[in-house]
């Protein structure tokens, strides 16, 4: 899965001993025409976690290059203690991290659960012979380990420079599952801003590593908009690179008060960092509900204009029908009067042709009463069909503004929404990101939709057992639901249906027709969005 996040920054981050340092000790950011765009590449990962399980003694698990770094090994021991687990590790032929990129000066080693949540253990330094030893305790006890290369060694979330994985061997005692487990990295070449560039790394100079860090960690930190965001921790950061910066070009007179200061305005920059890139999500998602709601409103105002058109056209309708009535009668009428005039004919012939003569006038005049009845009747007629009309068009704005975030069709039952099983990890019905992501702006357009019905249902193939799969798709269609509600969606608008396996739409004799039986559908309908005029039929599968 893959996302871009798309940042402003401003210019260059300017520190005194930045200007004063020589090239070959420093990182310069060379700004490359007006404002650049960052972005954040995000990708995903698998690798075997192993369950140690609680106090199980120790055992060894090896540590093996990635195509990467194919040469590097490692081995570490992971002991179970009271309440932690207690990883000691070992690594061997670690080159350069600047070989995967001018940005990356350390390695760091992770924990990472079965559920995809990565743990930091600590910063791996080359030593001699490139070598290096670690020792961290983690309080996971199903994990598995890796190591990449960082910019800086307080990083949340690890990047896709994956040069060493952990290898479940026979050997491995104390483990009862192993489980794939699967995380995000972050895309290499993601923390260098577009239009920015690095200035080579000799890390043999003077200067500490600790020190290049901290640079590095306080321009990624502006890069993703913490000098605006964050203002308070962004401008801490900045003070303590400059005492850094200070202590650097008094010629080291105290390498250990430099390094201390360099590892804590790593990590001010850090959390600067992620202080704005949580503000930054925040502001969009409220931007998002403030459009939701401009469009529910804007929605609900067209259909308060169609129900009130249609009530018009109603009661002009029946205003035209009791008319119409009224004319009949007075047809009638005339018409009896005719006859009491005929019979009066033989008292009068002056008396009868006033009398004819008055006659044909009021038969006239209803007649004509009868016609304009009949012309009432026809724009009370035309009325009600314009409101059907604008039925129709709200029926396809609605589907092509659902269609916009995911597949939709129209159907005699209403309009389809359907959602494939990439919204949930494999046999769980836990929505992923992405998943709440969609459903979030669906239940935005749907609440702008008032009087619809949602109907959820919830497909799966048949793999595994019947009562498996009944109740995989009712959870399924649940969590849908209850999602939809927790967006905005009234309660009883919605309904959720877990129909196992028992309605494919394709074979489930191999993998591309099991992956079509695995969805989610939505079937929308409603009296404000009327009646297709000409849809697939078809019943809810």
């Amino acid at each position: 899965m893959k996302h871009t996040l798309l940042f402003v920054i401003g210019s260059v981050l300017s520190l005194s001993a930045f200007a004063q340092a020589s090239a070959q000790d420093s990182i310069a950011l060379v700004p490359v025409g007006g404002m650049p765009a960052y972005t954040v590449d995000e990708t995903s990962r698998t690798v075997e976690a192993v369950d140690y399980q609680h106090r199980s003694g120790a055992t060894d698990v090896d540590l093996a290059g990635t195509a990467l770094l194919p040469s590097a090994d490692g081995k570490a021991k992971v002991r179970s203690k009271r309440g932690t687990m207690e990883v000691e590790a070992t690594f061997g032929n670690l080159q350069n991290p600047t070989t995967f990129g001018a940005e990356y000066l350390t390695y760091v080693l992770w924990a990472i659960s079965p559920d995809g949540r990565a743990v930091n253990l600590g910063e791996v330094l080359i030593g001699d012979n490139d070598r290096s030893k670690l020792t961290a305790t983690t309080d996971l006890q199903a994990f598995a380990l890796i190591v990449t290369a960082e910019p800086y060694f307080a990083v949340r979330q690890p990047s896709n420079v994956v040069v060493l994985e952990n290898v479940v061997g026979a050997d491995t005692l104390g483990s009862t599952e192993a489980v794939k487990a699967k995380y995000e990295l972050m895309e290499r070449g993601g923390y260098i801003p577009t239009g920015y560039k690095f200035d080579p790394v000799v890390l043999d100079a003077k200067l500490p590593l600790e020190f290049l860090e901290a640079r590095n960690a306080v321009r990624i930190a502006r890069s993703e908009g913490a000098e605006q965001y964050a203002g308070d921790s962004f401008q801490h950061a900045v003070q303590l690179m400059n005492s850094a910066d200070g202590y650097a070009t008094e010629g080291h007179s105290d390498k250990k008060e430099l390094i201390a200061k360099s590892r804590e305005t790593v990590q001010t920059a850090e959390d600067a960092r992620e202080i704005a890139v949580k503000t930054i999500e925040e502001d969009r998602r409220v931007s998002e509900r403030q459009a939701s709601a401009d469009a529910q409103a804007n929605s609900q105002a067209q259909a308060d204009e169609a129900i009130r058109q249609k009530e018009q056209a109603q009661a002009d309708m029946a205003t035209a029908q009791a008319n119409a009535a009224t004319a009949q009668a007075n047809a009638t009428t005339a018409q009896l009067n005719a006859v009491a005039a005929q019979a009066d004919a033989a008292n009068s012939q002056a008396a009868l042709v006033t009398n004819q003569n008055a006659s044909a006038a009021a038969i006239a005049a209803a007649q004509a009463d009868a016609d304009r009845s009949r012309s009432i009747a026809q724009q009370a007629q035309e009325n009600e069909s314009k409101a059907d009309t604008d039925k129709a068009a709200m029926r396809a704005q609605l589907s092509l503004q659902l269609n916009e975030i995911l597949e939709t069709r129209d159907s005699a039952r209403g309009l389809i929404v359907s959602m494939s099983d990439v919204l949930f990890d494999t046999g769980q019905y836990s929505l992923k990101p992405g998943a709440r992501e969609k459903l979030a702006k669906v239940a935005g357009i749907l609440i702008a939709y008032p009087g619809l019905n949602i109907a959820v249902g919830g497909y799966t193939d048949n793999v595994g057992g019947d009562d498996m799969n009944q109740k995989l798709s009712e959870n399924r269609a649940g969590a849908v639901r209850d999602y939809l509600v927790q967006e905005g969606v009234t309660a009883n608008s919605v309904s959720a249906t877990g129909f196992g396996n028992s309605s494919p739409v394709a074979s489930n004799d191999n993998s591309a027709g099991r992956q079509e039986n695995r969805r989610v559908e939505l079937v929308v309908s409603g009296e404000a969005i009327g009646s297709p005029v000409n849809a697939t039929t078809g019943s809810l599968r």
